[in-house]
């Protein structure tokens, strides 16, 4: 019973922190652009891999290949 006096007083306040933290986060637009992650993966803008000169075990000298 003793130890409640502690623990009550301790989530009391986590949970008002953790409400100050939403509060802050919301006024510094951290949920205005839901879609914008979900619709950026969509588009394809990568570059091919350009050929890379490998080692070429058999005669060891860089040959281009893939």
């Amino acid at each position: 019973m003793g130890s409640l006096v502690y623990l009550i007083p301790v989530s009391i306040v986590l949970g008002v922190a953790a409400l100050l933290v939403f509060f802050w986060s919301f006024r510094n637009g951290q949920y205005e652009d839901l879609d914008g992650a979900s619709e950026r993966i969509l588009c394809d803008e990568d570059k091919p891999i350009a050929d890379k000169p490998v080692m070429d075990k058999s005669r060891d000298k860089n040959v281009t290949g893939k």
